[in-house]
């Protein structure tokens, strides 16, 4: 592909809308800043998930906990293990890497790390406005087979653990 032509035309706190431009095509492109996820497994194999509302879809979807690379310095894995504690209360015995994934690569240039913690345990309050949901990964595997798991870092996330 010939270097494009380049429109910024939104620059917000997390992302920021470019139009791109090259040999009479253009396409608009989300430049955002990037975010952690982790699939947190308890010592009895259960999986801490998160029920919360996501306004952009208009449902209160069931996730694993994640949140934005928004700390200056922090790499993808202590985001990861903050959120984990932040939105469920949970800490990690320990964390592995699961892969990464693009979040919707034919207009957002997102990355999400996703990771797997073990040996979960509670340690404090959730935080507010999350449901934390614990309940056997196989359950929740089947809840992505039957559609009822639909956001993406959690769809790969509980196929790539359960495959381990």
């Amino acid at each position: 592909m010939t270097s494009p032509e380049v429109e910024r035309v939104y620059e917000g706190p997390i992302f920021r809308v470019e139009v791109l431009s090259w040999s009479g095509k253009t396409r608009d492109v989300v430049r955002a800043l990037g975010a952690s996820a982790i699939l947190p497994l308890t010592g009895d194999g259960d999986v801490v998930l998160v029920r919360q509302e996501r306004e952009a879809v208009g449902e209160r979807l069931l996730e694993i906990p994640a949140g934005l690379l928004d700390v200056e310095g922090e790499s993808p894995e202590d985001a990861a293990r903050r959120e984990l504690e932040e939105e469920t209360g949970y800490g990690a015995g320990s964390i592995e890497p699961l892969g990464r994934i693009h979040t919707s690569p034919g207009f957002v240039d997102e990355v999400c790390h996703l990771f797997l913690a073990r040996d979960c345990n509670r340690r404090g309050d959730h935080e507010e406005g999350m449901e934390v949901v614990v309940m056997p990964i196989d359950e929740a595997v089947g809840m992505v087979d039957r559609g009822e798991i639909t956001d993406s870092k959690t769809v790969a996330a509980l196929l790539l653990a359960a495959r381990r």
